[in-house]
């Protein structure tokens, strides 16, 4: 997984098996995590192993799957392909607190607000808690579904788990007893891929999915406040998914730290569109505009400041900071600090060109088959066939005197 983020004020950017941290604000030494160089799970007993005399479980390959940061942001966790779950203090220096392993490969990742609790979210559609105050303590299954999760966030007072799947559905439990379900928000009608709280609006929720649609909710009783089908909206997508002729997969939703932007990527699409929130208007998500990229988006993020950081598919120039300029979002080519950032990525920028744009969601989408229309054209066509066979058959003589003699039989 490739994407970008924001620990305070340091910049974090995943690709393949690293995990790299750059101050924006001072001159300070970059940090580096690598996957490939950290713990190795101690090999389980031969009494584990399958009764092939195969390993019990597939290898890994050390791919950064997904990362979160805590909202003080002094706290980073990351889990790899190879079923890591690493927790990282980032101020006032980085260091590793602790490996732990989770049991099955995970998709998303949410500290709580408290930041004592580390949510995992995983293929299998499980949902594990792992204590940030005890960080060698095992995860204990937290809630569970019957569908691959894609995403998890947590309400700003830790009242409610939210979790998207890929049948659609976002689900909001209680924190406290995640076997009673609050409410569903539905209507999406391809998985759900994106969550986002927006800063400032604690009862809204934002959602994106491979239908194309980004979707605002009041997420305690479920009902729906807005919707925008992101297909009407574009004006240029990357040839590809042109090709497939399929609706864009939002894969990132960001609100700025005001709460009053919300920025929404796509997958393949060199492009960002950007929303308005605002509470006191009937219509609450209004599109505002869109920014045309020179090459196709990985990633976006927000800063503390409310610029848009945009992580492109290119190795001359794979970075752009955006900020707002009146009613505007325009590019921000002498900032210092991208000059910073770009500097100390690139001794990374040949693992960046190796990620490309690889879609994370193309096999999730659910093909429809209209069986129906196929069946009553082939009764049709049965139908006529049959009526022109019966035309062209001559009838039977034998018949027509039978009919004769029982017409004299009758007569007196």
């Amino acid at each position: 997984m490739t994407a970008v983020g924001f620990c305070g004020r340091w910049f974090l950017f995943s690709c393949d098996t690293k995990l790299v941290a750059v101050h924006t604000g001072q001159s300070r030494e970059s940090f580096v995590f690598d996957c490939s160089s950290a713990e190795k799970k101690p090999k389980a007993p031969q009494a584990d192993s399958s009764s092939d005399g195969g390993p019990s479980e597939e290898a890994g390959s050390d791919r950064v799957l997904a990362f979160a940061v805590s909202s003080s942001g002094k706290l980073v966790a990351l889990t790899d392909d190879t079923k890591r779950l690493v927790l990282f203090q980032c101020e006032p220096v980085w260091r590793c607190i602790s490996v732990r392993w989770v049991v099955r490969r995970c998709t998303s990742l949410v500290f709580s607000q408290a930041e004592d609790e580390l949510l995992v979210a995983d293929k299998s559609g499980d949902v594990y808690s792992f204590s940030v105050g005890e960080p060698q303590r095992e995860g204990q299954l937290k809630i569970g579904h019957l569908s691959m999760l894609l995403a998890v966030t947590m309400s700003p007072d830790d009242k409610y788990i939210i979790t998207a799947d890929r049948d659609e559905k976002v689900r909001v439990s209680r924190h406290r007893y995640p076997y009673s379900i609050q409410s569903f928000c539905l209507g999406h009608q391809q998985f759900v891929s994106a969550l986002q709280i927006p800063s400032g609006h604690p009862h809204w929720l934002l959602s994106g999915s491979g239908d194309g649609t980004v979707k605002l909710w009041e997420y305690e009783s479920g009902r729906r406040l807005q919707s925008w089908d992101l297909a009407q909206l574009e004006e240029t997508m990357c040839s590809q998914t042109v090709k497939e002729k399929q609706n864009p997969t939002v894969c990132r939703v960001s609100s700025s730290p005001d709460g009053r932007h919300v920025a929404v990527l796509c997958e393949r699409v060199s492009a960002v569109q950007f929303f308005l929130l605002d509470e006191v208007d009937e219509k609450k998500l209004v599109p505002h505009s869109r920014l045309s990229l020179p090459h196709c988006a990985l990633d976006i993020s927000f800063d503390l400041e409310g610029r848009l950081w945009v992580l492109m598919d290119s190795s001359d120039a794979p970075l752009q900071i955006n900020t707002l300029r009146g009613n505007s979002w325009q590019l921000d080519s002498e900032d210092p600090d991208l000059s910073r950032v770009t500097e100390a990525l690139r001794p990374h920028w040949k693992t960046l060109h190796a990620a490309r744009t690889d879609s994370r969601f193309e096999h999730l989408h659910k093909e429809s088959y209209d069986n129906v229309t196929s069946y009553l054209q082939k009764k049709q066509q049965r139908l006529e066939e049959q009526q022109l066979k019966r035309a062209k058959t001559p009838k039977k003589k034998g018949s027509k005197r039978l009919k004769e003699t029982s017409a004299a039989g009758a007569q007196p």
